[in-house]
């Protein structure tokens, strides 16, 4: 079930919101009741396009539970060694069903490759959002293990942490220590719902209005393979996928929170207008703020950070970004991505520091804009191969010209919805919005935010399937 659907809108959100807040709100007025009622809830969103994957999702809560309650009891008696024992056991476990779903497939398709070998490779659907829900798990696991939180020892709040619909598909990512005194005692209220609808219409209308529109275009030109794809409309189409993914993940990250906020929940940010960046290392501290976060704490960190000599350093770095990569996907072009961004931050770091300090702020944007498109190319292309040849047609390598009548007819078909999309990406309306009457903003929110939620219905009808683009992590 995606948040885009009819199913979601019409059925599955109304019937939740209505139980939560007529049977867990007014008739128990328990948070207890509440916490199942998600829980009942988010495992039935989950079910709904992975059936026989939610076994593997239950398996993961009930091991990690009892895991964390045996870490905590061998912590409080004193035994070092078997609360060491259960945190690695807990670890390998977790890093082990990522591995065996998500890796195992890569691995023989290399090892064939390599050996010479004709090993069968499994064919097995990824579970979606394992990526996700395992890095939440892990946080858990290591936090316990730390002392940095306290053990969970119910299941219902605990499984819930887990499988909370809103953010169980594509993040953000929430450590457990950062949503655990909610799961006992949040507060629901008015403006809280009305604000959780508003966030959620936002991100629904990037999604549906936006990404998809501009995802259309990309795709069209994909199709016709590099050789074919004169330098402008590589340069079209990796524009608008740059604006594909921002809007598509910001988007599910905007209704994430949204959702959160309906039933009492604050979520972190993830996005903070990443395409206004004037360096790489601004750019991710910008975009996916809970990925990079979570890398930070629970690798960077202990592998000695920036506390070591700089050679180590560059290591350390390396290794955060080529897990980055390997994160995101099981294939080449994911590893190539990853390292790119190890390589260019390192540069900036450690060759560039002054350098950038001195070029003007426009030049830095335009530069780092550029290479965050680049390294779109890798991210979206079916293999590393094919990443390289988009590449090369940008720059006029292998492209079939530098302008066509085709490349002309995608530009001046799509050039209003770019535009939108290039002004939406900024905090520009943000600006606008800061300038007027509080009073002229509320009454511009009762008439534009219901025009928007229709206009998303429209588009949702005429779309038959649309899922978002980090399901696939």
């Amino acid at each position: 079930m995606v948040f885009s659907s009819s199913t979601f809108l019409i059925a599955f959100l109304p019937l939740t919101i209505i139980l939560y807040y007529v049977i867990g709100h007014v008739v128990a007025k328990n948070m207890a009741v509440k916490n199942f009622i998600l829980l009942i809830a988010s495992l039935l969103f989950y079910a709904w396009g992975e059936p026989v994957y939610i076994v593997l999702m239950l398996i993961s809560i009930l091991f990690n539970f009892f895991a964390g309650k045996d870490i905590d009891s061998s912590k409080k008696a004193g035994n070092k060694a078997g609360a060491k024992t259960a945190f690695i056991i807990a670890i390998i476990f977790n890093l082990a069903v990522l591995g065996f779903f998500k890796y195992f497939g890569f691995l023989v398709e290399n090892v064939n490759m390599l050996l010479h070998t004709d090993l069968q490779i499994p064919q097995l659907a990824l579970p979606i959002g394992i990526s996700f829900y395992t890095f939440q798990i892990m946080s858990y696991i290591i936090d316990l293990y730390r002392g940095e939180t306290e053990v969970q020892k119910r299941i219902i709040p605990f499984a819930l942490y887990i499988s909370l619909f809103p953010q169980l598909i594509a993040g953000p990512i929430v450590k457990y220590k950062e949503i655990a005194l909610q799961l006992e005692t949040r507060k629901e209220s008015l403006n809280k719902f009305s604000e959780g609808m508003l966030r959620f219409t936002v991100g629904l209308a990037k999604k549906l209005l936006l990404a998809n529109t501009l995802g259309a275009v990309y795709t069209a030109i994909q199709a016709d393979g590099a050789a074919h794809t004169t330098v402008l409309s590589a340069w079209v189409g990796i524009i608008c996928y740059t604006l594909q993914i921002y809007f598509d993940f910001s988007g599910y990250s905007d209704m994430a929170i949204g959702l959160g906020k309906i039933f009492g929940f604050q979520f972190s940010e993830n996005f903070n207008y990443p395409y206004i960046a004037t360096s790489v290392t601004d750019f991710w501290r910008r975009w996916h703020i809970s990925l990079s976060t979570w890398f930070k704490e629970y690798v960077y960190i202990p592998l000695g950070g920036n506390r070591k000599k700089t050679p180590r350093v560059i290591l350390n770095l390396m290794i955060v970004w080529l897990l980055t990569g390997l994160w995101h996907g099981a294939a080449w072009n994911f590893i190539v991505w990853g390292v790119f961004y190890g390589v260019l931050l390192i540069i900036e770091k450690y060759v560039l520091a002054k350098v950038l300090k001195v070029i003007p702020s426009f030049i830095r944007y335009i530069i780092t804009m550029v290479l965050v498109m680049i390294g779109w190319v890798f991210f979206s292309a079916p293999s590393l191969g094919e990443a390289i040849q988009y590449i090369g047609a940008m720059f006029g390598a292998g492209s079939a010209g530098g302008v066509d009548a085709s490349a002309k007819y995608l530009l001046s078909t799509n050039w209003l919805p770019i535009l939108i999309g290039i002004l939406a990406a900024t905090p520009a309306y943000k600006a606008v919005v800061n300038k007027m009457q509080p009073k002229t903003v509320s009454r511009l929110k009762v008439i534009v935010f219901p025009v928007l939620f229709i206009l998303c219905i429209i588009f949702m009808i005429s779309e038959t399937y649309n899922p978002f683009l980090y399901f696939r992590f």
